[in-house]
């Protein structure tokens, strides 16, 4: 059974018995879905939800483990995800749409184009995140031997955890990731440590170092029958561009965009992003819906 309310802004729907949080904005044009990170929430679209709603239907959701949705303890998976952003398609938006992700949302929002075509207009990836080839899988031999100690993954995780749970922390980490710092604002700090203080947010964080890898972004990328756009910060220290060019490799039909930001160039630089995706989307939407594909090549 599903649910949904509107709280002011807020508005929730209970899923396979949790309370998950989305946003809409906008009243006509395509159809869009926006998909945050590890650690974010709808709130990293500050910048782009309404101003992409003033020619888009856009919709944002909250990832279940991540910010206003609940945080159970479960096993978290691109699968879990991709199941929570199939059942939001197609029992609230109701149509095909252009799935938008970056870093930990860019894979789930791969994996939902992959095994739900016949929802997916297109895909736009920053700077996503996910295992890539058969060494990403591997763990090393120390990885190997932590854990297989009782306890060692809990410890350290919890450890980690209550260290990033800290204002100061959380910028210095987003300082190390963002090019420009011009918008690591109190706003942006906020959103991200308040849900960590959430009932079960130390359980989520602990998944992280649990869940298997899942299937890589070659294995995903091979199966994409999809549009697929590229948008990569180019000064990302975590998903380098060495990454992005494989992905690239993968698909040779996808276009790209490269930008002079860090890890979430949709924050940092929404000037950029938005013009992008906004003539991405025109583009790919009225090609699939005359039957053809989009244009070919690097922008």
């Amino acid at each position: 059974m599903t649910a949904t309310r509107v709280d002011s802004q807020h508005q929730y729907r209970m899923w396979q018995g949790w309370r998950t949080h989305w946003v809409q904005a906008g009243n006509q044009g395509p159809a869009m879905l926006l998909i945050h990170g590890f650690g974010a929430s709808t709130a990293h679209w500050r910048y782009n939800l309404p101003d992409l709603a003033q020619d888009h239907r856009v919709w944002a959701v909250d990832l279940l483990g991540f910010g206003r949705s609940e945080k159970p303890p479960v096993l978290y998976t691109g699968e879990l995800w991709r199941e929570q952003l199939r059942d939001f398609v197609t029992q609230v938006i109701g149509e095909p749409v252009v799935l938008v992700g970056n870093s930990l949302g860019g894979y789930a929002a791969l994996c939902f184009g992959v095994d739900c075509p016949q929802w997916t207009h297109g895909v736009a990836l920053l700077n996503c995140a996910g295992p890539v080839g058969e060494d990403s899988i591997r763990p090393n031999p120390v990885q190997r031997l932590l854990f297989q100690i009782p306890g060692v993954v809990e410890l350290a995780s919890a450890g980690l955890f209550f260290y990033m749970r800290n204002p100061l922390v959380i910028r210095r980490i987003l300082q190390q990731v963002y090019k420009d710092h011009t918008h690591i604002d109190e706003e942006l700090i906020q959103s991200i440590y308040e849900p960590a203080w959430d009932a079960g947010a130390l359980g989520v964080f602990r998944a992280v170092f649990k869940s298997p890898p899942g299937r890589r972004l070659d294995q995903l990328l091979q199966g994409l029958t999809s549009p697929l756009l590229l948008m990569w910060g180019t000064s990302d220290p975590w998903m380098t561009v060495a990454r992005a060019e494989k992905c690239n490799a993968l698909v040779p039909t996808a276009q790209v965009a490269w930008l002079d930001a860090g890890h979430c160039p949709h924050d940092e630089r929404p000037d950029l992003v938005n013009p992008l995706l906004r003539r991405w989307v025109q583009t790919v939407v009225e090609s699939r819906l005359n039957g053809d594909l989009p244009g070919i090549g690097a922008w």
